[in-house]
């Protein structure tokens, strides 16, 4: 018996911005396969996020690759313990660069405990610190850490002008509702697709439409029905679609207002960006 056909990836009139994903883990090749496949579905924008002082760099460099590239200057937790002065230093010079356009991916991550939690917060709090200094907008990064995450956001509540987004949204409904309450906006992606995410799907229904961003996560957290396939920016309509289902709206609503939330978020003191 034949494998069942996957359905054809949809491309809806309002164009979309993807929010987060690591386009540094292709190579050339892949990565104008990537960039053509994203267009044809109507992607007109990729924020490629940093991650490690390894790819502070990379992540630049991709900015000026493409047009519709931007990108993010940041150390993930994982990477915490590679954080220093010098890294600091040069994430706050790269943040005055017009294509960067957040602070991130900076957070706390409990579940790999890949660095130490106390070397964690602190690093965490010295990113916000940058982010506050500059204006600039945050992406976060939390997992199994809500009470931490909850208690370091409330020594920057209302000093963080550029806002942000919690990203990849997995965490509690209480965690969701407080981030909310304090301007942030949450990012979701394939996970929201996944049998298993009904706790995800309730925070879907929790947030308003104002609030929502649109995201892959690339490579990773491909949604249904590619799941099993390399994640790339071109399946943000299964994601579009899936939110629409739940917040019970018409798919083009949703494309527009999250488009609005994107350009908002993270273009707004771009002007040349803006369209």
């Amino acid at each position: 018996m034949s494998k069942k056909k996957r359905r054809k990836i949809p491309r809806f009139s309002t164009p979309i911005i993807e929010t987060h994903c690591h386009l540094d883990y292709l190579d050339s090749a892949e990565l104008d396969n990537t960039i053509a496949e994203a267009m044809e579905v109507g992607v007109e924008r990729i924020i490629t996020v940093a991650v490690s002082p390894g790819n502070l760099d990379t992540v630049l460099e991709l900015t000026r690759y493409s047009t519709i590239i931007w990108g993010t200057q940041g150390i993930h937790p994982h990477e915490a313990e590679s954080y220093g002065i010098e890294v600091e230093q040069i994430i706050r010079e790269r943040c005055s660069d017009p294509r960067v356009v957040a602070v991130g991916e900076i957070g706390l991550d409990y579940y790999y405990d890949h660095a130490d939690r106390d070397t964690q917060r602190a690093v965490f709090e010295q990113q916000l610190q940058i982010a506050a200094d500059l204006d600039m907008p945050v992406v976060i990064h939390t997992r199994d850490a809500d009470e931490d995450t909850r208690s370091i956001l409330q020594n920057f509540s209302g000093v963080l002008a550029g806002g942000g987004v919690i990203h990849s949204f997995t965490s509690s409904l209480a965690l969701a509702e407080y981030c909310l309450n304090e301007g942030f906006m949450l990012g979701f992606n394939g996970i929201t697709t996944f049998n298993r995410a009904d706790n995800v799907r309730e925070v879907v229904a929790a947030t308003p439409l104002e609030k929502i961003l649109l995201e892959t996560d690339a490579p990773y957290l491909t949604p249904v029905p590619y799941r099993g396939k390399t994640n790339a920016p071109c399946y943000l309509p299964f994601i579009a679609e899936k939110i629409a289902a739940i917040k019970d709206c018409e798919i083009e609503h949703l494309l527009a207002q999250a488009r609005l939330n994107s350009l908002s978020l993270f273009f707004d003191q771009r002007p040349d960006a803006v369209s």
